[in-house]
């Protein structure tokens, strides 16, 4: 089993977490703009924890986004610089897809709409649909105002509604059987699909650490 660090800052929560010789460890804090000052101290705890040198890490999971712009790119600076040194591969996860890992962890759901406040009146949005144990975009990921999300063309049965985007409730034009407009991603779930990833030869030079904004490119959103 590989050993891999996760580190997520896309939103309000600073969360990390290490998989190794088939143990975990995690940190997950919310402390808004504090991320640049935790995040590699929480890194060290972690490493400290299980008993490893940074150096012993196979690959460097990060969320690359959808959400704040600030703490995107305190993640992929952090990211690129650890994996640039350990000359390491990295591993891009998106926030939704993190999103809906958790509410599978801790709800049991099997369909996930994930959205996460995007400010300026608008929701990052991402449909997720299990599979084998994973939580897999179904259509893409997308940046828009709540009035006008939608889920999958394809949709039936029960769906779940997962992230702070969900705190516009009223607006939001869909119906789930249940919601946790408190959910914040966590690098335990970030772990979870960072190990399909690894898994599938997913791994990326640390040059392509990119972030995913999607407001860059409304029109036409990026996929997963």
């Amino acid at each position: 089993m590989p050993t891999l660090l996760a580190l997520d800052t896309s939103t309000e929560a600073c969360s990390v977490a290490l998989l190794h010789a088939g143990r975990r460890f995690s940190r997950h804090e919310v402390i808004p703009r504090l991320h640049a000052k935790r995040l590699l101290p929480m890194v060290q705890e972690l490493l400290d924890e299980a008993g490893i040198a940074l150096a012993e890490v196979d690959a460097i999971a990060f969320g690359r986004g959808p959400g704040a712009f600030t703490g995107v790119r305190i993640a992929i600076g952090v990211v690129q610089g650890l994996a640039f040194a350990l000359d390491k591969p990295v591993l891009p996860i998106s926030d939704l897809a993190v999103l809906a890992q958790r509410a599978y962890r801790e709800h049991g759901v099997g369909q996930v709409a994930a959205a996460i406040d995007a400010r300026m009146d608008e929701v990052y949005w991402g449909c997720f649909r299990l599979e084998q144990g994973e939580m897999r975009l179904a259509g893409a990921e997308a940046v828009l105002p709540p009035e006008k999300v939608a889920l999958p063309r394809d949709a039936a049965g029960d769906w779940f509604g997962a992230g702070t985007g969900w705190g516009y409730r009223e607006r939001l034009a869909v119906q789930v059987q249940g919601e946790d407009a408190s959910l914040l991603p966590h690098a335990d779930d970030l772990l979870d699909l960072a190990l399909f990833a690894w898994e599938r030869g997913d791994a990326l030079p640390a040059d392509q650490a990119q972030p995913v904004y999607l407001r860059d490119n409304v029109a036409t959103p990026k996929a997963s």
